[in-house]
């Protein structure tokens, strides 16, 4: 089996590089489809788009509708094929960046990605989760190369609402903990071949990082300070995530969260990551991991403030059924659930759903 591992061309992260975007944008392209909501352009965007025309680049801006679907993508290249341009920019949000590489890649241009929260690990990978126009989950769509830039700056993140970094968190800590299953099952990552060493090191790296230094990003980010802490946090969240995720691979935790989009009501009010830390709980309880380690995940959660019962999750109206949907969705053939070193089935996945519910409500008794 070929190893494969994948990254960006280049990273960059540091506070107010966006003050200085056109220096890192240069040499990319001069002529700039910029993809981004008429929030983020309120908040950033506009200051970002008068540095660049200050510089000699030429910016369109079509809007992002919030939606990383096929029919707003379908809107985005029409934009982008009446004009020359040479460059794709995402700035935003996971669903921003993921609209923006798509696009890209279906114009045959370079692309950047500049995320204006640390709350997933969308900006480095080759690759986007696309939804249906009612935000339920619809594929997984790949590219031959990653991102030609991912931009980080630091000072827009610490003015970031505070829950979009926490919810990096829980998707963070999702990575080793697919990782090591992915390798137990000697499957493939997300870039179709085997992991290296340097995928399962950087996955790791990613988990120690949280654990060590998230309480103290958390308190930077409610003081909109930028801190050490919350330096290594974004970078985690964002670039070690995002490197890990891809090259070592994703397993049960991400399939359930996909899986959880098909759920309505309240619940669809839940961020990504918060999910996904749910869904890294139940990967835990499949894997049969002991006491002590489901305990270390379930106290880090609570710490952080992310979900560790299905009441978080506004879920806990549904029913055994309802859940069963879930399973079904999260074992379709195509989903990363099957990187799992065991097979899981539907009713497993409902399993593992109540059984996190209840060991943490008997756990938070004592």
């Amino acid at each position: 089996m070929v190893a494969i591992f994948a990254s960006p061309s280049r990273y960059i992260q540091g506070k107010d590089v966006f003050l200085n975007a056109h220096a890192y944008l240069d040499k990319l392209g001069k002529h700039v489809l910029l993809i981004s909501s008429d929030n983020i352009m309120t908040i950033v965007g506009n200051q970002f788009r008068d540095d660049l025309e200050q510089h000699g680049f030429q910016v369109t801006c079509p809007g992002f509708h919030g939606e990383a679907s096929d029919e707003e993508i379908e809107r985005l290249v029409k934009a982008g094929q009446q004009a020359d341009y040479d460059l794709i920019v995402g700035l935003g949000g996971g669903k921003t960046v993921d609209t923006a590489k798509n696009v890209a890649n279906q114009m045959n241009v370079k692309v950047a990605c500049l995320p204006t929260t640390a709350s997933t690990d969308a900006p480095c990978s080759a690759l986007s989760v696309i939804y249906n126009e009612d935000g339920t989950f619809k594929n997984y769509s790949f590219y031959d190369q990653n991102p030609d830039l991912v931009l980080v700056d630091t000072n827009v993140i610490a003015h970031a609402p505070v829950r979009t970094l926490i919810s990096g968190l829980g998707d963070a800590m999702a990575t080793n903990v697919e990782a090591q299953d992915v390798a137990k099952a000697h499957a493939n990552s997300m870039v179709r071949g085997s992991q290296t060493s340097a995928a399962l090191a950087i996955a790791e790296k990613c988990m120690d990082n949280l654990f060590a230094y998230s309480a103290a990003a958390i308190a930077a980010a409610k003081a909109q300070s930028v801190t050490p802490a919350l330096e290594t946090i974004t970078e985690t969240n964002t670039l070690l995530s995002g490197l890990g995720f891809e090259s070592a691979g994703l397993a049960a935790a991400h399939a359930i969260y996909d899986a959880f989009t098909v759920l309505p009501g309240e619940s669809q009010t839940m961020l990504h990551g918060e999910k996904v830390a749910y869904g890294t709980l139940c990967e835990l309880v499949l894997d049969n991991a002991p006491y002590e380690k489901l305990d270390q995940f379930i106290d880090y959660f609570q710490a952080v403030g992310l979900p560790t019962t299905l009441k978080d999750l506004h879920m806990d109206n549904f029913t055994e059924s309802d859940f069963l949907e879930v399973g079904k969705q999260a074992t379709i053939p195509s989903e990363t659930i099957h990187n799992m070193p065991m097979d899981v089935s539907a009713e497993d996945v409902v399993a593992a759903i109540l059984t996190v519910n209840h060991y943490v409500l008997a756990k938070d008794k004592h």
